[in-house]
C-alpha cells in the first residue's frame, strides 16, 4: 500500500509453533535498528478482560514486553481460546462473522491510520502481522487463514516448531503458500522445548537443512530453546529477548535487501514510453501510463503506493475480482502437471471439464465447443464456420448491424461499423459484408418495430447470399455501449430461421452475467446457432475464448474445419476457466449484479443534468454516461487516477463495468469521481 513501508506476515505451521515469540523478537530487532514498527494481530482469540472489561491480547502483551517502542494493535478479539471461526460463532450466536475480505479491510485501515501519524520523513517503517494458529486455521465455514494471506498479498514468513515432525508440517505449509500464490521469503525454526537426547539434538540440527532443501526456501533464523523467556525475574527475560532479537535480525536484513533490489531495478515508465506500443494509441505520442505492481479484489496497486478502484474489470474480464483464491489455486495446481500441450491430436482433462461445463451452462441446442485464444479469434472462427457452412449453399456474405464491434482481426473488423467504427480506416481493405441500420429501439422503452423492419429489408434483399447474421445481443459494447430492445433480437432470430441463415451471437462482452442474465440472449429467450464467449470465461487471469455451435453447424461443415492456434485449449487457461465457471454456478453473481445495477443507477443519476451529457443509462453491471462530443481521454484519466479510481473512457463514452466483487462504497467512489469530472468540465 505504501512504498516506504516493509510489510511481513508471520504464520505458524500450527498452534504453539513459536510465531508470537518470533514476532516479538522481530519487533525488538526492528525498533533497535531504528524502524518505526507496527505490530498487528488481525484476529486474537483467548483475550483476557481487564479491570474495565476490555479484552486485552496476550500476544500483544508479549510484544509489548519485548519491544516497548513498537505500536501494537489487536484488531478483532474474542475471549474464547479456540479457532477464530469457532470463537466468532460462540460470541455471535452461531453465525460466521469473519471473512478474509473484512479482515484485509481492517488491516489496510489500521495501516493507513498508522502511516498518517507524524513520523520523521526519513524514518524506516515496518509492519509485522501475526497470524492465528496454522495456515488452515478456519476463519469461517468457507475460508481459512491462508485465504486471508492470499487476499492480503504480503510476504509470509513461516514459523515451524523445531521438533520431530517439523519437516512434514513445514513442507505442507510452504506448499500451501505456493498454491495460494503467496510470496514467502523463507522460514524460521524455533525450539519450543529443550532437546535432551542425542537423537533429539540431531533432529533439530537436521530439520532446518532438509526443510530448506526440499522446500526450496531459505532458513532465515533458528531460535534455540530459551526457558528464560518465562523466568519470574524481568532481567532474565530481558536478556532472553535480546538474544532472540539477535537471532532473527537476519530476517530484517533479508527484507531490506529485497526492497533495495526492487528499488535498484530499472524504472519501467521511461522504457515503456520510448518503446512499448499500447492499444489504440500512437507509439510516438502515447497516452499517459501508470505502473501497476499488484492487484487484489477490485483494486489495482500502483508502484507509487496509490491504490485504484477498478471500474473497468480490466476491459470487462476480471468479473470475480483480481487474484481470487479459487482461480489462483486452479492456476497453480495445473502448472504443477501440464502447463501446455498442443491440442492437435491430443486432449486433456481441463479442456474436457471446461467444455462439459460450458455446454451445461450455455443456451440450449449447442453441442460442440471450439476453443480460441481471445475474443477476436473466436469471432474469426465463428465467421469461418458460417462461411464454410454456407459455401455449399452458395452463401458467401455476413450480415450485421451498424454500431457493432467484434474485434481487431481482419474478419472481425469486417463486421464492425464500416464508417463510424474504430476500424473505418481499414474498410477498403476488408471483406465486403452487409450492414443493416443500428437498432434504435431502446432497452426498457416501448418496442417500436421500425428497426426490425429495416433489418428485414436488408436481409430479404440479400437472403440468397447471407450465410450468417452476427450481432452483439442486447448491448453493443465498444461501438458505443448502446442497449437495444430484446424484441429486436427476437425478430432477428426469427428472420434468420425464415431465410435459412445462421445466427451468431457475440457474447464475449455480455456473457457470464454482465447484463443481469447469465447470457444476454436470455433477455430475448433466443438460442443461437453459434455463440462466441470470452473475457469473463477465465475471470481475467489468462486469455481464453470459446465458440459453441449446434450439431447442425458441425454436420453442415462436414469435413475438417481449417482453423487452429498454437495455444488452443491451453490447460492452464482451461483449468482457470473451469474454476471461473464453478464460481458462477454458485449463483451469487445474480445478487451482486443486481446490487451493482441499483448502485450505478443511483450513483450516476446525478450526472444527467451536467453540461455536455447526452444520456445516462444502466443495465446490469454496466453504467454509461454518454457525452455530446468525444471526450479528452488523457485529461479525464489523469483526474480519475488522482481521485483513486481506474476509469478509461472512449469516444463519447464514460462508463463503468466493474468486477462483481466491488463494494457499495467503492461504487459510490467511482460514480462520484465521474460526476466531479463532469462538474469541472474535464471531459473536453
Amino acid at each position: 500500500m505504501f512504498p516506504d513501508v516493509l510489510c511481513l506476515c508471520i504464520a505458524g505451521t500450527d498452534t504453539d509453533a513459536g510465531k508470537t515469540v518470533v514476532t516479538a523478537a522481530l519487533a525488538r530487532a526492528a525498533v533497535a535498528a531504528g524502524f518505526r514498527t507496527l505490530v498487528l494481530k488481525p484476529v486474537q482469540t483467548g483475550s483476557v478482560p481487564d479491570a474495565q472489561g476490555k479484552l486485552q491480547s496476550p500476544d500483544m502483551a508479549l510484544c509489548r514486553e519485548a519491544a516497548p517502542g513498537a505500536d501494537l494493535r489487536a484488531l478483532v478479539q474474542f475471549s474464547a481460546a479456540c479457532s477464530p471461526h469457532l470463537a466468532a460463532q460462540l460470541e455471535a450466536g452461531g453465525e460466521d462473522t469473519l471473512s478474509a475480505r473484512t479482515l484485509v479491510e481492517e488491516v489496510n485501515k489500521a495501516l493507513r491510520e498508522w502511516h498518517a501519524a507524524e513520523a520523521p520523513a526519513a524514518c524506516r517503517k515496518l509492519v509485522l502481522l501475526e497470524g492465528a494458529g496454522g495456515l488452515l486455521t478456519p476463519l469461517s465455514a468457507s475460508e481459512t487463514l491462508a485465504d486471508f494471506f492470499a487476499l492480503l498479498g504480503w510476504p509470509v514468513l513461516l514459523v515451524a516448531a523445531n521438533r520431530l515432525g517439523a519437516v512434514n508440517h513445514a513442507l505442507l505449509s510452504l506448499e500451501m503458500l505456493r498454491s495460494r500464490h503467496v510470496p514467502c521469503p523463507g522460514f524460521v525454526m524455533t525450539e519450543v522445548q529443550e532437546a535432551r537426547s542425542a537423537l533429539e539434538q540431531t533432529i533439530v540440527q537436521d530439520n532446518p537443512t532438509i526443510t530448506a532443501s526440499l522446500g526450496h526456501k531459505p532458513c532465515l533464523a533458528k531460535l534455540p530453546h530459551m526457558s528464560d523467556l518465562n523466568a519470574p525475574h524481568f532481567p532474565k527475560r530481558e536478556a532472553a529477548w535480546k538474544k532472540a532479537a539477535q537471532e532473527v535480525a537476519q530476517v530484517l536484513k533479508a527484507l531490506e535487501e529485497e526492497k533495495k533490489k526492487e528499488e535498484e531495478e530499472e524504472e519501467c515508465l521511461p522504457f515503456d514510453k520510448a518503446h512499448l506500443w499500447h492499444p489504440y494509441t500512437s507509439p510516438l505520442r502515447p497516452l499517459p501510463t501508470w505502473e501497476a505492481t499488484g492487484s487484489q479484489g477490485s483494486r489495482i496497486q500502483l508502484k507509487d503506493g496509490r491504490t485504484l478502484i477498478d471500474g473497468m474489470a480490466s476491459w470487462w474480464c476480471a468479473i470475480h475480482g483480481y487474484r481470487h483464491p479459487a482461480l489462483m489455486r486452479a492456476l497453480q495446481t495445473q502448472a504443477q502437471t501440464l502447463p501446455h500441450v498442443m491440442f492437435g491430436g491430443l486432449t486433456h482433462a481441463p479442456a474436457v471439464r471446461l467444455g462439459r461445463r460450458l455446454l451445461e451452462m450455455a443456451p440450449p441446442g449447442l453441442g460442440h465447443v471450439f476453443f480460441a485464444d481471445s475474443g477476436s479469434t473466436a469471432v474469426e472462427a465463428a465467421l469461418k464456420m458460417a462461411l464454410q457452412y454456407g459455401k455449399a449453399r452458395g452463401r458467401t456474405r455476413i450480415l450485421t448491424v451498424r454500431g457493432g464491434y467484434h474485434g481487431d482481426t481482419l474478419g472481425a473488423m469486417s463486421v464492425g461499423d464500416p464508417e463510424d467504427g474504430m476500424h473505418a480506416l481499414f474498410s477498403p481493405l476488408l471483406p465486403r459484408q452487409l450492414f443493416a441500420p443500428r437498432p434504435s429501439c431502446r432497452f426498457g422503452a416501448p418496442y417500436a418495430p421500425a428497426s426490425e423492419q429495416a433489418f428485414a429489408q436488408v436481409l430479404c434483399a440479400h437472403a440468397d447470399l447471407v450465410a450468417a447474421v452476427i450481432v452483439e445481443p442486447i448491448v453493443q459494447g465498444a461501438g458505443g455501449m448502446h442497449f437495444y430492445h430484446p424484441d429486436f433480437l427476437r425478430a432477428v432470430a426469427a428472420l434468420c430461421k425464415q431465410h435459412g441463415c445462421l445466427l451468431i451471437l457475440d457474447e464475449i462482452a455480455t456473457g457470464f452475467g454482465r447484463t443481469g442474465k447469465l447470457f444476454a440472449c436470455e433477455h430475448a429467450e433466443v438460442a443461437p446457432d453459434i455463440v462466441c464467449l470470452g473475457k469473463g470465461l477465465s475471470g481475467g487471469v489468462l486469455s481464453l475464448a470459446a465458440v459453441l455451435a449446434t450439431r447442425e453447424v458441425a454436420e453442415g461443415i462436414g469435413g475438417a474445419f481449417m482453423h487452429g492456434s498454437t495455444f488452443m485449449a491451453n490447460p492452464l487457461a482451461c483449468a482457470v476457466g473451469e474454476a471461473s465457471l464453478q464460481l458462477l454456478a454458485g449463483g451469487g453473481w445474480q445478487g451482486e449484479v443486481a446490487r451493482i445495477e441499483r448502485a450505478l443507477k443511483e450513483g450516476l443519476s446525478v450526472c444527467t443534468g451536467r453540461p455536455g451529457v447526452e444520456e445516462v443509462r444502466v443495465l446490469g453491471a454496466i453504467g454509461v454516461v454518454e457525452m455530446e462530443e468525444e471526450v479528452e481521454v488523457a485529461k479525464l484519466q489523469s483526474f480519475f487516477v488522482e481521485a483513486g479510481v481506474w476509469v478509461r473512457p472512449f469516444g463519447k463514452i464514460i462508463y463503468l463495468m466493474p468486477p462483481y466483487v466491488v463494494t457499495d462504497e467503492e461504487l459510490s467512489t467511482l460514480c462520484g469521481a465521474i460526476d466531479r469530472a463532469l462538474a469541472r468540465g474535464l471531459w473536453r
